[in-house]
Order: C-alpha cells, then sequence, then structure tokens
C-alpha cells in the first residue's frame, strides 16, 4: 500500500477535526503511505461542498451508500452522530473497508456489539476516535503507572463539565435527543472519562450511577430555504419539544484490581467549557491531568526526598514524551487538534503494517458496557455489575 484514500462521513464539528488531522499528520509524522482526502460525505449538498472545499478533499458525496461500494476507497471514516454508525459501519465492513470511527461507537450496547461482529466477520481492520490517549501528557500518565511509578492504584477521580446548554432557550439539538445520541452527557463526556480509566487503571468490575435532566423541554428547530443564498437555515421554533437525555450523570465504581473510582459528566457547570480532569492515586504516587492545560502533567513521587517532595508540573512537551518529538521543540506546546493527528498517524501506521489499530471497536464495545450498566444502575437504584465481553 503507497496511498491510503480516505472517504469521510460526516462534516461538521467531528468533521473538520478528522480533515485537520489528515491534513497534518504527514507533516508532522513519517508515515509509511500518503493520506488521500479522496471524498467527504454528507446529507445537505450546498454546506457540504462548503465543507469539501474549505477541509481540502478531492470530491463530495451526498450517499454513503455509494462511497462506501467505492473500488477506490481504502479507509471509511464515520463522524456522523451515533445513530447512524451501525448501518454505516456494517455496510462498510461488507464491503471490506477498513473503518474508523468516533465515539461513542453507537448509540446501544446492541448496536455496538453488532458493529463489532460485523468487522470480526468480514475480516477487516477497525480503530475508534478516543482521541485523548494520544495526548503527551495523558500517555506519559499511562507510562507512569505501567513503570510501576505510582505503585498499587488505589483511587480515581474524574470530571468532565460544559456549560453549553445551561441556557433553558437553548434549543433542541440533536444531542438532547435519546433516538439520536443514545444518552446526553453520559454518553458524550462519561465516554472518554471512562475509556481514559480503562486505559490508566484497569477493567470496570461494578458500578452505582444517577442522573438529572434539568430542563425537560427546549424550542424546537425548524428548517427554511434561504432564498438568497440557496442554503437551508435552521431556525428556533416557538414550539417546544421533549428532551429525552440526561443532562448530568455520576457515578461510583470499583475496578477489578480493587481500585475505586469516581465519574461526574454534565452539561450544567456554569462557567466550565471542557472540563475535563483526573486523578490517580497509587501507593507511590499521584498524577493530574486537565485537559484545559493539556501540555502539563501533575506528578507527586513518594520516592523524593521528604524535604522537596511535593507535586511537580512536568511539560510533556519533550522529545522524550510520547508523541511530543515529532512537533516542536520543548516548550513549545500543542492544542486540542493536534490529539487527533496523533490518532491518525498511529491509525495510519497501523493500516500500514496490517495490524489492528489502538483503540479499536473491542474497546468502544468496552466502554459501551460501562455506561450500559451505569444506566442500568440508575434503573434498578444498585449497583450492577459490569457485563464485559
Amino acid at each position: 500500500m503507497k496511498e491510503l484514500k480516505v472517504a469521510l462521513i460526516g462534516y461538521k464539528f467531528m468533521g473538520k477535526a478528522h480533515s485537520f488531522a489528515y491534513t497534518n499528520a504527514g507533516l508532522f509524522f513519517d508515515l509509511p503511505v500518503k493520506v488521500i482526502k479522496q471524498v467527504i460525505c454528507g446529507r445537505t449538498e450546498k454546506p457540504l461542498q462548503v465543507a469539501c472545499e474549505k477541509f481540502g478533499w478531492a470530491e463530495c458525496e451526498t450517499d454513503w451508500r455509494k462511497v462506501v461500494r467505492r473500488k477506490d476507497i481504502d479507509l471509511i471514516d464515520v463522524v456522523t452522530p451515533p445513530n447512524a454508525h451501525k448501518e454505516i459501519v456494517i455496510e462498510a465492513a461488507r464491503e471490506g473497508k477498513n473503518i474508523f470511527c468516533e465515539k461513542p461507537l453507537a448509540a446501544s450496547l446492541e448496536d455496538a456489539y453488532a458493529m463489532l461482529d460485523a468487522v470480526e466477520r468480514y475480516g477487516v481492520r477497525h480503530a475508534i476516535c478516543f482521541n485523548y490517549r494520544k495526548l503527551p501528557a495523558v500517555a506519559l500518565a499511562q507510562k507512569l503507572i505501567s513503570q510501576g511509578k505510582l505503585g498499587k492504584i488505589y483511587h480515581m477521580r474524574a470530571v468532565y463539565l460544559q456549560d453549553w446548554i445551561i441556557d433553558p432557550d437553548f434549543p433542541l439539538v440533536w444531542r438532547l435527543q435519546r433516538d439520536i445520541a443514545g444518552s446526553g452527557a453520559h454518553g458524550d463526556l462519561n465516554a472518554h472519562l471512562i475509556d481514559l480509566a480503562r486505559f490508566l487503571v484497569g477493567e470496570f468490575e461494578e458500578v452505582v450511577g444517577m442522573s438529572e435532566t434539568f430542563i425537560e423541554k427546549r424550542p424546537l428547530l425548524e428548517e427554511k430555504g434561504d432564498l438568497t443564498t440557496g442554503l437551508v437555515v435552521t431556525e428556533k421554533s416557538s414550539r417546544k419539544g421533549q428532551v429525552t437525555v440526561d443532562d448530568a450523570t455520576l457515578f461510583l465504581a470499583r475496578f477489578k484490581n480493587g481500585a475505586i473510582g469516581s465519574f461526574e459528566a454534565t452539561r450544567f457547570a456554569q462557567g466550565r467549557k471542557n472540563g475535563q480532569r483526573f486523578e490517580i492515586n497509587g501507593s507511590r504516587g499521584s498524577i493530574v491531568f486537565n485537559l484545559e492545560n493539556l501540555n502539563e502533567l501533575q506528578y507527586y513521587s513518594q520516592d523524593d526526598e521528604e524535604a522537596t517532595r511535593g507535586f511537580r508540573t512536568i511539560l510533556a512537551t519533550d522529545a522524550s514524551h510520547p508523541y511530543a518529538g515529532n512537533w516542536w521543540p520543548a516548550g513549545h506546546i500543542i492544542g486540542y487538534g493536534e490529539s487527533f493527528v496523533n490518532m491518525v498517524a498511529d491509525l495510519v501506521s497501523s493500516l500500514s503494517r496490517k495490524e489492528t489499530p489502538s483503540p479499536n471497536f473491542h474497546d468502544g464495545v468496552k466502554c459501551q458496557e460501562v455506561l450500559k450498566a451505569v444506566e442500568e444502575s440508575i434503573k434498578q437504584r444498585t449497583w450492577v455489575r459490569v457485563k464485559l465481553s
């Protein structure tokens, strides 16, 4: 394989992030193949054409079924809302395509199982976009833990806090509709925390949770054609619709290795725009990561001399840190978008070696199993064991 021709299905927020990654991966990493941004796909022609030109894709197409059947496409990248993942992935797998899918893997655990079954049945390689694993500071945290620097892990506490829907007049977008999104803050934000917990601490054993929907009805959105531009304009209606997902979900967890954890995801934390933070405590040390300072990792070691013992801030930009050597000189920080570049670089390298990338659909399913167990716990108002595949 000298070239990897990519088809991107979806063109909005994650479409831009993934396009950025494909554009820049070869600039910063010595990739074994050349990445070709062949075709971008979406339902609405006019904005799709704008995205195609702006994001640098060779062509655009409104029918995803035509895209997955094309013989010149090597990788199908799915960045649609979760309810569309299953059908696209299964069809792409049937056509023998490698698949890269956004998180959460599906709108339901049952769909996630069907998607994993499809990629295994048809023997295609697969990856899921848990991009925070690919930040140098997070990868360094995993390295310290795997080297035993923290000793036996006791605790993980993690939060993911946002406030973008706190206004009661914010409209009923698709992320607030269960039949499209699968869940609210839980599947959107807790999914990241769960994956990081599995990456850093280990597998979950049991969970107990609670959730709340603070604003139960919101203004509906209506689409109207703009006669001047020909574009479809979305406007808020005076009518309201039912919010069918959680605004906030919290849960406690026990891990199979004896560690315990607490997790909180909310879109109602006033003043928090993308406030992801976790702390892990062990018998020999602790680490703290804050996404809003994503180049830094705080590290405490019990092995330091008592007189100078305390949390140190490591700026994870040195060539000795994971991924950092591919970027700028030490001290020159990277940003959110670069996590996707690192993710794509790993993905492309794995595919060129004919290996299944990491993280992959197995990780997506295991995350979905924890999400489902928390939902069951909330319904039953008790602890629920996580059923791991």
